[in-house]
């Protein structure tokens, strides 16, 4: 084998010269003095015939350098390649991560949306059912205020018609309040109230009757109707007593008191006839006798067991009991009767209050028994 071009000639070596100490290539290494584990600063002395082995040894060192070389960078090409593709490997997996978060986030809001729509799918179902009922009962209503209507169109015809029962109740309502008027003046033509024009001398009062009579006040109305000097009232030729005397003595004239007591009688007929007629129950009813009728009162009783029981403030047990006031003087004692007169003349007012009339007055009981019966006899009456 010749020697390359790098290889020292034979004369240096032949000459003596010390060989160079062997360089350190690029990976670091040592040359082929290093390699036999000779010291870089002690000089090699290779005889003449070792020469060409070494040059031939040197030769193949090289040679297989250049071939680790090249095989190094093969393989930090190769390295370089593989590094690059795991680099975009890695790259892939974490983008493929990411995509894969996303797909379960959307998987996840789409679950979400799904049993929402089925939430919100079985209200509406819900919603829907209730609407139908609703609807159902709607039309249902509908029908039925349509055939509501219907009967109340046909009912405002047979109201409104001329021959319609508006006009028939009118109709009836005028012929009732007729035959009403009629009685009433039947009663008003059988106890006639008219102003006392003329007194008999049976109806006058004596001298000793009027001073023996005691009254409440000097200046109180008489019942019969008398105000303010006009002519009193009477009933059949009869007046009325004042209400306001107490009591009557031995010697009072019987005459008056008997004719007072018949024209109570009177008033309490006629009253109850005309009551009768106008279908008003009295609030406050009469037993009638003629000169010896009564008033029923309903007024509750307080009935105590004992003195004991009155005094521990027992509990006191309540009953209504109906009491009778005389229409008539009992005796000396006329406040019952007085009484009597003030219920009977409540009955008239509540007869008058039907009408729509007011009272005259408490102590008018015949003027108010001829304001009843001319009101019921006017035409306005059976107008309204």
């Amino acid at each position: 084998m010749e020697p390359g071009p790098s290889s020292p000639s034979p004369s240096s070596a032949c000459a003596g010269h010390p060989t160079p100490a062997p360089e350190e290539d690029e990976d670091g290494g040592e040359g082929v003095g290093g390699r036999a584990g000779e010291r870089a600063d002690a000089p090699k002395v290779i005889d003449w015939e070792d020469l060409q082995q070494e040059l031939a040894r040197v030769w193949s060192l090289s040679a297989a350098l250049a071939t680790a070389r090249e095989r190094k960078a093969l393989l930090a090409a190769r390295l370089q390649s593989a590094l690059e593709a795991r680099k975009a490997s890695v790259q892939q997996d974490n983008e493929l991560a990411e995509i894969r978060e996303r797909v379960q986030a959307r998987a996840d809001f789409m679950w979400d949306l799904k049993m929402h729509t089925k939430k919100m799918t079985e209200d509406v179902d819900d919603r829907r059912e209730e609407l139908r009922i609703k609807i159902r009962t709607l039309s249902t209503t509908s029908n039925t205020l349509s055939t509501a209507q219907n009967k109340l169109k046909e009912a405002d015809k047979l109201l409104s018609g001329e021959n319609g029962l508006h006009v028939r109740l009118k109709t009836v309502e005028r012929m009732l309040r007729t035959r009403q008027q009629y009685m009433t003046a039947q009663v008003a033509h059988l106890y006639p109230v008219r102003p006392l024009i003329e007194r008999s001398p049976a109806n006058k009062p004596s001298f000793l009757n009027s001073s023996i009579l005691k009254t409440r006040d000097a200046e109180s109305m008489a019942p019969n109707g008398s105000q303010n000097g006009q002519a009193p009232l009477a009933i059949l030729g009869l007046q009325l007593s004042k209400l306001t005397m107490k009591k009557t003595g031995y010697f009072s004239d019987k005459t008056e008191i008997q004719n007072s007591a018949t024209a109570l009688g009177y008033v309490a007929h006629a009253v109850s006839l005309i009551a009768s007629y106008l279908d008003v129950p009295l609030r406050y009813p009469l037993r009638l006798g003629g000169s010896r009728s009564y008033v029923l009162d309903r007024a509750p009783s307080v009935e105590s067991s004992s003195l004991a029981s009155a005094i521990s403030s027992a509990p006191l047990s309540t009953t209504m009991r109906t009491m009778e006031f005389p229409l008539f003087f009992e005796s000396q004692e006329t406040t019952r009767s007085a009484y009597a007169i003030f219920l009977l003349n409540k009955d008239i007012e509540q007869l008058l209050n039907h009408i729509g009339a007011e009272s005259l007055g408490p102590r008018h009981v015949l003027a108010n028994l001829k304001q009843l019966t001319t009101i019921v006899q006017s035409q306005q009456y059976i107008s309204n």
